[in-house]
């Protein structure tokens, strides 16, 4: 349990310092926020800090740091490191700087954010890519949830899905006090109340079971390589790009600067905390990473997910473990359409304090998640983890951009190149070896990924610093 505890030390460290340098760096001010400058009452309006953080954990979580976690628990311990390294070097950045960037941009969306540091380009690109992302994620957690409520009730999961959609509905449309900051932090609780749980249980030996220390052996069943498998698979634990879409919403009702670190940073250190919790779960309650493939392979990720909770908690787990797999995927799939909603008037000006108005962009949104719900997304959403990733990288090249800008005759801007130089290499490494895509050998894939890397980072620095200096 040493290795555990010493990368859950590294965690919390890494937010004291690691998450003061950043903030530190970024300079907070006092000046009126958003939500204090325009507040609206339905998408910009302050929220006390504790209720944004919660709010901020549960949109970025849902089941991301679970099924993720224990998918790159199927490595070993080893995942340990990429949870706890990419959650502070880069996860904690790349979340902390778009919630920040959109906080000084009146509370923009992502895509409007990238646009105006990357150029008209990638704004045409970007408005395009996180509608489609947006509605994908909204309806496979729409879909989801509903199936496993119909084998729970015998209900019909036609009837279960209409339910999800009507509640999307509501959640896309009313201000996000009425029922997002009523509801999301006593989830939030449950999030947390289960992981740290499950991790008193590990700690403690309940059941008999024993936490392996770390190795960087690849301990795969199936003997798939670390590099960039784990680090693909591993997401929301470690950095995540679906995490850029929600911070602005966030960034609408925070009421100063200063509390961006503990929002922003501090939600995904949270994040890391849990995944770091769950990939132990993963290895441990199995007992070895066979043990957990053949488990997934037989069961699923969300009986399992049951499974360790019931094991190592009993049947608050089971109760903890059905609100888990039920209610986190719905918050993640409604605040999924309404940054949806908010990514499309930006895009076309349309003001959202007036209700009709957002009905407008409201109704066609959920009238195609509720279509596509029908399509069977087995292979379009394979593509969804690298795109993910790929999101990822160019919000922290954003960044980059961003605080080359802002902060000139320093090297401030390091702090967002290096984790996008590594996202870069590991992005294309993976498009260009994976069987989603171009499947070519790790031979050619490899270097490859590291060159395309490299032309990213020389051409970040040829319209920065190289032009500077010429």
């Amino acid at each position: 349990m040493y290795s555990f505890l010493g990368c859950l030390a590294l965690l919390v460290v890494g937010f004291l310092i690691y998450g003061k340098l950043v903030d530190t760096v970024f300079k907070p001010t006092d000046e009126p926020t958003p939500a204090v400058r325009i507040n609206d009452g339905v998408d910009y309006i302050p929220l006390p800090t504790w209720k944004v953080f919660m709010i901020q954990l549960l949109n970025i979580a849902g089941l991301g740091p679970i099924f993720g976690a224990l998918g790159g628990a199927l490595w070993g311990p080893s995942v340990y490191l990429w949870i706890v390294f990419g959650t502070i070097f880069a996860g904690g950045v790349h979340d902390y700087m778009s919630g920040m960037i959109s906080l000084r941009e009146n509370g923009k969306s992502i895509s409007e954010v990238v646009g105006k540091y990357l150029g008209s380009l990638m704004l045409h690109i970007m408005r395009l890519f996180s509608v489609v992302l947006l509605v994908l994620v909204g309806t496979v957690f729409m879909t989801g949830p509903a199936n496993l409520l119909a084998m729970l009730t015998g209900m019909d999961p036609t009837m279960w899905l209409l339910i999800v959609l009507a509640y999307y509905f509501l959640a896309t449309l009313l201000p996000i006090d009425t029922l997002i900051a009523r509801f999301y932090p006593l989830f939030g609780a449950c999030l947390l109340i289960m992981a740290f749980g499950i991790m008193f249980a590990m700690l403690t030996g309940v059941g008999g079971h024993t936490m392996p220390e770390l190795t960087l052996q690849n301990l795969h069943p199936k003997d798939l390589p670390i590099w960039p498998l784990m680090f693909i698979t591993v997401a929301c634990g470690a950095v995540s790009g679906f995490h850029s879409t929600q911070s602005p919403l966030m960034a609408r009702c925070l009421k100063s600067e200063r509390m961006a670190r503990p929002v922003f940073y501090g939600a995904m250190v949270a994040e890391g905390v849990i995944a770091l919790v769950w990939a132990a779960a993963g290895v441990t309650f199995y007992d070895s990473t066979g043990g957990l493939a053949a488990a997934m392979a037989d069961v699923g990720q969300n009986k399992a997910v049951y499974e360790i909770c019931v094991g190592f908690m009993g049947y608050v787990g089971s109760v903890l473990a059905m609100l888990g797999v039920i209610a986190c995927p719905i918050t993640s799939g409604d605040t999924a359409f309404r940054s949806a909603r908010l990514t499309l008037a930006d895009w076309i000006g349309l003001e959202q304090g007036n209700k009709v108005k957002r009905l407008y962009l409201a109704l066609p949104l959920l009238a195609v998640g509720g279509l596509l719900s029908q399509i069977n997304f087995t292979i379009i959403w394979r593509y969804f983890a690298w795109t993910n990733q790929t999101l990822a990288m160019i919000v922290l090249w954003t960044g980059a951009v961003y605080m080359y800008r802002k902060f000139k005759g320093s090297k401030a801007y390091l702090i967002a190149a290096i984790p996008a130089t590594f996202m870069s290499v590991v992005t294309t490494t993976y498009i260009l070896q994976a069987k989603e895509g171009l499947q070519l050998s790790t031979s050619i894939s490899y270097p490859a990924g590291f060159v395309f890397a490299a032309i990213f980072l020389f051409l970040f620095l040829r319209v920065t610093v190289l032009k500077k200096e010429s």
